[in-house]
């Protein structure tokens, strides 16, 4: 199995100033929010601009592709940023970040006295137990869970999410190994410690947490998927802005505390970043066992990683990286396959550029920065000057397809490309810019694209997204559709004759695999 596709399995299976945070510690009561006119030297909180241009820059050279970034040192936002059309006022899907939010609900229960990790899995669902309950089985503690150490030999979630019950498809999986012996990566497992939370406070994990952790910290419009039950989906499914994860880092770095009230009990968060346990190490390992991220111990929902410090993390690079010893977080929203490679660049220059004490002034090294933050985007599609017979308006009937999808119209300009699928009597407009990204929204079948099945929206649900697009020939039109509040983007093909039209799909995910094919037919149009 490649190192990208384990690294997948592993996680499923910027420009300075800010407002006042309320809630963060007496040595951090400074924080900031994106949005802000008041500006706060970088220097002063003893970072080297340097550090981050190389960080930006190692990004770059590998190919790493991030959407938005914010570091924050001393409690106060140090540097941010968002690669257009990603903005700081949209969501984000997290993956498997998610669960480290499922975790602190799990650890406020805990505080309020309603469980205990020696508690047993099986007590909560007498009534969705196999008909024989092994040893092992009735034996996996909350705890179990939270490590990833169940006992399963392999990750059930894959199989679990394919059925209407969930728990029970959980609970009927085999549990080979004594609990808390041998560490699987398991999304099943934080999924069950979600339910756990609804059975025992009567609400999800969303609601319970949005009174006791989103409202005192000022997170705004998180939302989480759920599974048919209607049970959040713990381990995944999470979205919320950057700045909310900044801030969810920076009260782990502060132990619990914010605006002088025990959010977290610290003790939880001395436990959930410690570790816990070992995950297995490689007989033949690809780097060493020292310098990989993914091997220095995993708490509860959390990695251990180098350099003294713990994260969150989830698929495709979406990050939340407590650095105790620096005083510091990072919190990144990306689309890569080399999460190793993202965190090695945090490790080779941020850290090196933070240093013990306050910078000497230096406001051309900091309007730099600043400018360079200010114009953050990716790329838009690359192709020729537009052909003459591009202008107008072109209307296709398309074959039957499984998106149901009926008609499409293009409408050329010189700077932009209006597309209307129909779907009957619906229609879903997407507005492209050419050379320029241009924003909006959508309900087009077939999209956005994601890793899991389980807990995907409704067909229908309009989702934020920006699409620019590019000639690659007198014929044949690209456009690059992304899905603004998920990592993830849809590569359109659109190919003209005198009368017909063919468009073909290649979503981001495919894109990365080794042989790169989406399983969407193209749609295939006649001229009307």
């Amino acid at each position: 199995m490649s190192a990208t596709r384990r690294s997948f399995l592993h996680r499923f299976a910027v420009t300075t100033g800010g407002l006042a945070v309320p809630g963060l510690s007496a040595a951090a009561n400074r924080a900031e929010i994106p949005g802000s006119p008041e500006h706060r030297s970088i220097l002063a909180e003893g970072i080297d601009p340097a550090g981050i241009h190389a960080f930006l820059d190692a990004a770059a050279a590998q190919k790493l592709e991030l959407h938005s970034f914010i570091l924050m040192r001393h409690g106060r936002i140090a540097a941010e940023g968002w690669w257009a059309p990603y903005r700081n006022d949209l969501r984000h899907t997290l993956y498997s970040l998610s669960k480290s939010f499922t975790s602190t609900a799990v650890g406020l229960l805990a505080g309020e006295g309603k469980l205990s990790v020696e508690d047993k899995v099986i007590s909560f669902f007498p009534g969705l137990l196999p008909e024989k309950v092994s040893d092992h089985l009735a034996a996996v503690r909350v705890k179990d869970l939270l490590t990833m150490s169940v006992g399963h030999a392999t990750d059930p979630t894959f199989e679990m999410i394919k059925g209407g019950n969930w728990l029970k498809a959980f609970l009927a999986w085999p549990v080979e190994h004594a609990p808390g012996s041998h560490f699987v990566y398991n999304s099943g497992a934080t999924y069950t410690l979600s339910a756990i939370v609804q059975k025992l406070s009567g609400k999800s994990v969303l609601d319970f947490l949005q009174p006791r952790l989103f409202a005192p910290l000022g997170i705004e419009g998180a939302i989480w998927e759920t599974c048919p039950l209607g049970i959040c989906t713990g381990g995944w499914g999470l979205s919320v802005p950057t700045s909310a994860l900044a801030k969810f880092a920076q009260l782990y770095l502060q132990k619990g505390t914010w605006n002088g009230h025990q959010v977290i009990p610290a003790a939880w968060i001395a436990e959930a970043s410690s570790k816990q346990v070992q995950q297995p190490l490689p007989e033949k390992p690809a780097r060493a066992n020292e310098s990989n991220d993914w091997l220095q111990g995993y708490g509860y929902q959390f990695w251990r990683c180098r350099h003294g410090a713990f994260r969150g993390d989830g698929a495709f690079g979406q990050l939340a990286i407590i650095m105790p010893e620096q005083d510091a977080v990072l919190a990144v929203t990306a689309e890569l396959g080399n999460m190793q490679g993202e965190l090695d660049t945090v490790w080779e220059h941020l850290i090196p550029a933070m240093k013990a004490a306050p910078l000497p002034p230096d406001p051309a090294a900091e309007e730099k920065l600043r400018l360079r933050l200010a114009g953050l985007t990716l790329p838009v599609p690359a192709g020729i000057a537009p052909p003459a017979p591009a202008a107008g308006r072109k209307s296709y009937h398309l074959e039957k397809n499984p998106l149901g999808l009926t008609g499409v119209e293009f409408t050329f300009t010189p700077d932009n490309c209006t597309l209307r699928f129909m779907e009957g009597s619906q229609e879903h407009r997407i507005d492209c810019g050419i050379g320029q990204w241009k924003s909006g929204q959508t309900a087009l079948p077939g999209g956005p694209p994601r890793l899991v099945s389980g807990g995907a929206p409704k067909p229908g649900t309009v989702h934020a997204a920006a699409a620019a697009g590019a000639w690659r020939d007198e014929r044949t039109f690209a456009i690059q559709l992304r899905f603004t509040e998920t990592p993830h983007h849809d590569n359109l093909t659109c190919v003209f004759t005198e009368d017909s039209v063919e468009v073909s799909f290649l979503s981001s995910i495919a894109a990365m695999g080794p042989k790169p094919s989406d399983p969407r037919a193209p749609l295939r149009g006649k001229a009307i």
